[in-house]
C-alpha cells in the first residue's frame, strides 16, 4: 500500500527545501563576499607597505648619484631592516627574475615561483599581485611592484605574507553564519509544527468526522480554539453536523408521521371491507361501510398525491401547465369543499365571495391546491367552535388571499421553519407535515409570496400574494 503524501508532508518538503536552497545559496554568497572583502584588505595593506619601500628604494637610487654612499649599500640596508618582517617579507629581485635579498635573510627554494612578479612586467602600471599556494603548500598572498632605477640588480620589490589568519577570521566568520542558517531552520522547522498542530490536525478532524456524517453519525463536532479562518471553518462544520442531525430527525418524524397517515385510511378500508363482507344482507352496513370506503381511500390519494409533488419539487420536476384562470372562482370551490366539514365538526368558515373577477396566469389545479391545504389545515388547528376567516384583497398588480384562524397558533421557535420540508410543528394533529411546503413551492412557482404569521395560543394567519395575470398573458 503506497504511503499517502499528506499537506503536511507537501508543506515541509516544498518550504523547507526551498529555505535550505535560499540558504545555502546565501551561505556561498557570504562566503564570496568575506573572503573578498578579506583578501582585498590584505592586498591594499600590502600595497601600501611596497609603496612605501619602493618610494624609499627609488629615493636612494636618486640620491646616491651626488653622495658617497652607494646605492646598492643603502638599498640591502633598507631591505634587511624591514620594520612588519613579522607580518610579511619583503623581496628584491634583479634583472633576471631572481630574488637576491630578503628582509628574512633566507633565500626562496628553487621551486620558488613568482606569478606575480611575471604579471608586473606586462601590466601598464607595473604592479600586480597573486594569491595561491607556493611549492611548501603554505597558501600566501604577493603584491610585485617594478622599480624605477636604472640597476639591474634592483628591478622590482616584492611583498608576501601568509593568508592563514585572514582565513582564519574567515572561517569565524562562516562559522557564525552557518550558525545562524542553523537558527533560520530550527526556528522553521519549528514553524513548521506548530502550523501541523494548528491547521493539519483540526482538518484532519474535520475530514475524520466527515467520514462519520457520511455514516450516519450527525452528533460529531470539533473544538473551536482560533478565531481565524480555521475557526469559520470549524464553526460551519459543526453548524453543517447539526442540520444534519436535525434535516435527519424530521426525515425519521416524517416517515414515521406519514406511515401512521397511510396506515390509518388503510386499516379503515380493511376494517369496513371485512365488515361488509361478513354483512352482505344489511344494506345500511353495506352502505356506510362503502362511504368510509370511499371517503378513506379519496383521502389516501390525496397524500399520496401529496407524496408525489413532494417528490417532484425534490427532483426538479414539479411543472405547472398555466393558463388565465378567476383565483375567488377556485377559492370559492375550496371553501365550498370544506364548509359542510366545518358544520360537522362544529366550527365556522366566514368568507364572502368577491363580486370582482380578478384573473390571474397560473396552474388551476396547483392553485386550488394551495387553497385547500390552507383551508384544511386552519380547520385542523381550530379547536370545536373555532372560526376561519377566509378574506380577499386586490391591489395594483397583485391579489392577497389571507386565511385565518383562532386555533392553537404556532410558538415562535418553530414559526420559521413549518414551511421546510419534513417540518411538522403539532405531531397530535393528523398530517404528513409537507402540506405547507408543497403550498409554499406553487406560489413561489407563480411569482408570489406564502407567509406566515402566528401567536401560539392565539392565532395563526397565512397570507398568500400572487401577481394578477398582465395583458400579453
Amino acid at each position: 500500500m503506497a504511503r499517502r503524501t499528506t499537506i503536511a508532508n507537501r508543506w515541509f518538503l516544498k518550504c523547507f527545501s526551498a529555505v535550505l536552497a535560499a540558504l545555502v545559496l546565501l551561505d556561498i554568497v557570504l562566503y564570496c563576499v568575506f573572503r573578498m572583502y578579506f583578501y582585498n584588505t590584505v592586498e591594499q595593506a600590502l600595497r601600501s607597505e611596497l609603496n612605501i619601500i619602493s618610494t624609499v628604494i627609488t629615493g636612494y637610487y636618486s640620491n646616491s648619484v651626488n653622495s658617497a654612499v652607494s646605492y646598492d649599500e643603502q638599498a640591502r640596508t633598507a631591505v634587511e631592516s624591514f620594520t612588519k618582517k613579522d607580518l610579511m617579507e619583503l623581496m628584491v629581485i634583479n634583472s633576471d627574475g631572481e630574488v637576491i635579498i630578503t628582509s628574512s635573510g633566507f633565500e626562496p627554494p628553487g621551486e620558488y615561483t613568482m606569478p606575480d612578479y611575471e604579471a608586473a612586467k606586462q601590466s601598464e602600471d607595473g604592479i600586480a599581485s597573486y594569491s595561491g599556494y607556493q611549492a611548501g603548500g603554505e597558501k600566501v598572498m604577493a603584491v610585485t611592484e617594478l622599480l624605477q632605477t636604472g640597476s639591474g640588480d634592483f628591478t622590482a620589490a616584492r611583498v608576501v605574507t601568509s593568508l592563514e589568519k585572514a582565513d582564519y577570521q574567515l572561517g569565524i566568520v562562516m562559522v557564525v553564519v552557518v550558525l545562524i542558517s542553523a537558527a533560520v531552520i530550527l526556528l522553521i522547522l519549528t514553524l513548521g509544527l506548530y502550523f501541523i498542530r494548528s491547521i493539519v490536525i483540526p482538518l484532519r478532524q474535520i475530514g475524520a468526522n466527515a467520514q462519520k456524517i457520511a455514516q450516519g453519525d450527525f452528533k460529531v463536532s470539533i473544538e473551536y480554539k482560533t478565531d481565524d479562518e480555521l475557526g469559520e471553518l470549524v464553526k460551519v462544520f459543526n453548524y453543517m453536523a447539526g442540520e444534519l442531525e436535525n434535516t435527519e430527525k424530521l426525515k425519521n418524524d416524517f416517515t414515521s408521521s406519514v406511515s401512521h397517515e397511510l396506515r390509518t385510511p388503510l386499516t379503515a378500508i380493511k376494517g369496513w371491507s371485512e365488515t361488509i363482507a361478513q354483512s352482505l344482507d344489511d344494506r345500511q352496513t353495506v352502505k356506510k361501510g362503502m362511504r368510509i370506503i370511499s371517503d378513506e381511500t379519496a383521502r389516501l390519494s390525496d397524500m399520496v398525491e401529496e407524496l408525489l409533488d413532494f417528490s417532484r419539487i425534490q427532483s426538479g420536476r414539479f411543472n405547472l401547465s398555466k393558463e388565465n384562470m378567476d383565483i375567488f372562482a377556485e377559492l370559492t370551490d375550496a371553501v365550498i369543499m370544506y364548509s359542510q366539514k366545518a358544520q360537522i365538526d362544529a366550527k365556522t368558515i366566514l368568507y364572502s365571495e368577491p363580486e370582482a373577477v380578478v384573473t390571474i396566469y397560473g396552474d388551476r389545479n396547483r392553485i386550488r391546491q394551495v387553497f385547500v391545504n390552507i383551508i384544511d389545515n386552519a380547520l385542523k388547528y381550530t379547536g370545536d367552535g373555532g372560526v376561519v376567516r377566509i378574506e380577499t384583497l386586490v391591489a395594483p398588480g397583485k391579489v392577497k388571499i389571507c386565511v385565518e384562524d383562532n386555533g392553537c397558533g404556532i410558538a415562535r421557535e418553530d414559526l420559521p421553519k413549518v414551511k421546510g420540508m419534513y417540518y411538522k410543528a403539532n405531531n397530535n394533529v393528523r398530517g404528513s407535515g409537507i402540506g405547507l411546503a408543497v403550498a409554499d413551492e406553487i406560489v413561489s412557482a407563480h411569482g408570489g409570496t406564502l407567509e406566515i404569521k402566528s401567536e401560539e395560543g392565539q392565532y395563526t394567519r397565512v397570507e398568500i400574494t400572487l401577481p394578477v395575470a398582465k395583458k400579453e398573458e
